[in-house]
């Protein structure tokens, strides 16, 4: 029986080469400009974020699946292509198979994002806020594939804690049993993506990107399962959501989804959308101020990181999880 090679992973040049010089790179999802942003506003927000990058001394490589082929890192082009095709499927991790078998052609959430960032080798990963235990999880056993996928990549992901429509508690306690370690960047109080607190506590703080890097070659050092790292970097509070608006209007928003009976992967877009609504585009530039922070943070970060990497003779170290063909383009 013939046997096909593995899917090609097809890194853009400037990916490719700021990868094999040692030069710091950090992926960045494509679902938000996608499916989180309106148009054209979303394709003007990922140049800035890619901008973001740069201005750090870093490459930026967002990533999606085109035509059935997984990019790392996006022309022009490409990424006004992701921004303005509407029949772009979300895909997450477990979606990646069925795309590249199909053809088809998709925005990567976080799950499909950090897989196919550490599979290129990438050590960074910049993102608003992950997925989490959703509220009701005892009824629904309702759980974002992102907690399992990080639990074994490893890649280190800041992000402003998970989206607060979620249960967040019951999502800290998944990560410890998954054995995840977060990191608060600056506070001990984890993230509440819109909002600078959830009122959950962090274990761990560190204070800069010098820190963080630490940690990464500490784990590396450890050896042990090839686990994700998360940053949790609040939004500074003159940027956050005001705190009693967000709670009034995400109540009302969970009711609005009981009576019309709005379940499963539906759920979350319906919330961030009723949210977004209902505070008057207060709680998108909230998240968008979120996300610009994250990504400058990742961008030090993997500056941190490059300056001073683990021996990537150790099969722990930064290149694990990377492999399967590549592909120039």
């Amino acid at each position: 029986m013939t046997r096909t090679a593995p899917a090609a992973l097809r890194l853009s040049d400037e990916v490719r080469d700021a990868l094999q010089d040692g030069t710091p790179v950090v992926a960045l999802e494509s679902t938000i400009i996608a499916h989180g942003l309106p148009r054209p506003r979303n394709l003007q927000v990922a140049g800035e974020l890619e901008e973001l990058v740069r201005a750090a001394g870093a490459v930026p490589a967002t990533i999606a699946v085109l035509d059935g082929l997984p990019r790392v890192g996006l022309g022009k082009a490409e990424l006004e292509r992701v921004a303005t095709d509407t029949g772009l499927r979300k895909l997450g991790f477990r979606d990646l198979a069925p795309a590249v078998a199909a053809g088809a052609s998709g925005a990567t959430t976080v799950s499909g994002t950090a897989f196919l960032a550490a599979r290129a080798g990438i050590r960074v990963f910049a993102t608003g806020g992950l997925g989490g235990v959703h509220r009701g999880w005892t009824d629904t056993q309702d759980e974002s594939n992102d907690l399992a996928l990080l639990a074994r990549t490893r890649i280190t992901v800041v992000c402003a804690g998970v989206k607060s429509i979620l249960d967040v508690p019951a999502t800290l306690e998944r990560l410890e049993t998954l054995g995840v370690a977060v990191l608060g960047h600056r506070t001990e109080s984890f993230p509440g993506f819109y909002l600078t607190s959830s009122g959950s506590p962090v274990d761990w703080t560190v204070q800069g990107p010098a820190e963080v890097a630490a940690v990464m070659r500490a784990q590396d050092g450890l050896g042990g399962p090839g686990s994700a790292l998360i940053v949790a970097n609040p939004v500074p509070p003159h940027q956050q959501l005001d705190p009693g608006l967000h709670d009034r209007v995400l109540a009302e928003a969970l009711a609005a989804a009981e009576r019309e009976g709005v379940t499963g992967q539906a759920t979350t877009p319906f919330l961030l959308a009723y949210l977004t609504e209902h505070t008057a585009g207060a709680s998108l530039e909230a998240n968008l101020a979120a996300v610009r922070g994250n990504v400058a943070l990742a961008a030090e970060i993997a500056g941190a990181w490059a300056a001073d990497p683990a021996d990537p003779a150790d099969p722990a170290g930064p290149a694990a999880g990377a492999g399967g063909a590549v592909e120039r383009g």
